[in-house]
């Protein structure tokens, strides 16, 4: 795996835009977020601020790419997708510190003692994988494309602050909640990580085997692909 160049690849998960680069109304949709005691939805949001919701997701999305805020699918309520549920992020935590150190000493370890760290590393993530999937059921969509959806909202909940289009084929990964640890180990952190997305493909019911990753590949993000045709189920 090669050494990540200067200025690619994602940021830390967490981390933001400085707020005077906000313009008014983004500043004024996070300072409501900010003062919701729970998640909540676009709808709810919308209410709260009066203003439409088209208009209201054009910022919620400029907010999630500065790292600022959080989408969460809400739990099932009937057929069709669930609801997406927002909340401000809360960057640097102590509990993300501590998570971040023992996964930093873990992969040091894989890196001086295994004899292959990326296969050990890959085989590693993707029995998380599993486990992070297990139990969200199988989704509703076709298989393939359903599960691809599924595997980006799992990917938003633990930091990767993904970005694609509705086929889920290629998706931009412009957060990594282990990026400190990626850069020093990256045949470690990112194996891990693609084995997350080949795993909880597998789980729910999709072929895992197209899934590839382009660690810090591009500015500002890694390149995930999740579809043999780069442009979609035709």
């Amino acid at each position: 795996m090669k050494t990540p160049r200067p200025g690619y690849g994602p940021r830390p998960t967490g981390s933001s835009a400085p707020t005077q680069t906000l313009s008014r109304a983004q500043a004024r949709v996070l300072t409501a977020l900010r003062a919701q005691p729970e998640p909540v939805t676009l709808s709810e949001l919308s209410a709260v601020t009066d203003l439409h919701p088209n208009t209201l997701r054009e910022h919620l999305e400029a907010l999630q790419r500065s790292g600022l805020l959080r989408r969460e699918p809400a739990a099932p309520a009937g057929p069709g997708r669930p609801a997406w549920l927002y909340r401000a992020a809360e960057p640097g935590s102590a509990g993300h510190s501590e998570y971040a150190g023992l996964a930093g000493a873990l992969a040091a370890t894989i890196h001086r003692t295994s004899a292959d760290p990326g296969i050990d590393a890959a085989l590693a993530g993707t029995d998380w994988g599993h486990e992070l999937a297990a139990g969200r059921g199988r989704p509703g969509l076709s298989e393939e494309a359903g599960a691809r959806s599924q595997v980006v909202a799992l990917l938003e909940e633990i930091g990767f602050a993904p970005e694609s289009d509705s086929t889920h084929a290629e998706v931009r990964l412009t957060q990594c909640p282990l990026l400190e640890t990626a850069v020093r180990y990256p045949d470690v952190v990112c194996n891990v990580h693609l084995g997350i997305v080949r795993g909880a493909l597998e789980e729910f019911g999709a072929d895992p085997e197209p899934a590839e990753l382009y660690p810090f590949s591009e500015p500002g993000a890694c390149r995930l692909r999740l579809a043999a045709n780069p442009a979609g189920e035709r």
